[in-house]
């Protein structure tokens, strides 16, 4: 499947960014595992610990949708230079992905790098951590 799509609506997403404090729009785009797409951006807050990751938002949409597998997501900051999920964004990634799962970081000019999530969170604690217990 194209990366074209999943760039677009990360780019749209982005052009709605609420992030007046740190000037720094993202949006992030998703593919489900039924192949349906879902976006988000983030969205500040004055109280900063309280704001909302592009990424997290992405993935809220997928779950309140129904879905609960992520096959990709793509990611897309301001300026010439790729971003990275923060920490707390690669956990909720894995808690819906797999360790093959791709984790595309785009660039403005439409550049990606596309690596599995394993390559971003070696030995993450997720489902499988805390089965049987």
């Amino acid at each position: 499947m194209a990366i074209d799509d999943l760039f677009s609506l990360a780019q749209a997403a982005r052009a709605h960014a609420y992030a007046p404090y740190s000037r720094f729009p993202v949006g992030a785009a998703l593919r489900a595992g039924s192949g349906t797409l879902y976006s988000g951006c983030n969205v500040e807050n004055a109280a900063y610990p309280l704001g909302v990751c592009a990424e997290t938002s992405a993935i809220s949409a997928m779950v309140a949708a129904g879905e609960t597998v992520l096959s990709e997501i793509l990611v897309l900051g301001p300026g010439p230079d790729r971003i990275a999920p923060c920490g707390a964004c690669r956990q909720r990634i894995a808690e819906f992905a797999h360790e093959k799962s791709l984790v595309h970081l785009a660039d403005d000019a439409g550049g990606v790098l596309s690596l599995p999530l394993a390559e971003l969170l070696p030995h993450p604690f997720g489902p499988a951590s805390i089965k049987g217990r």
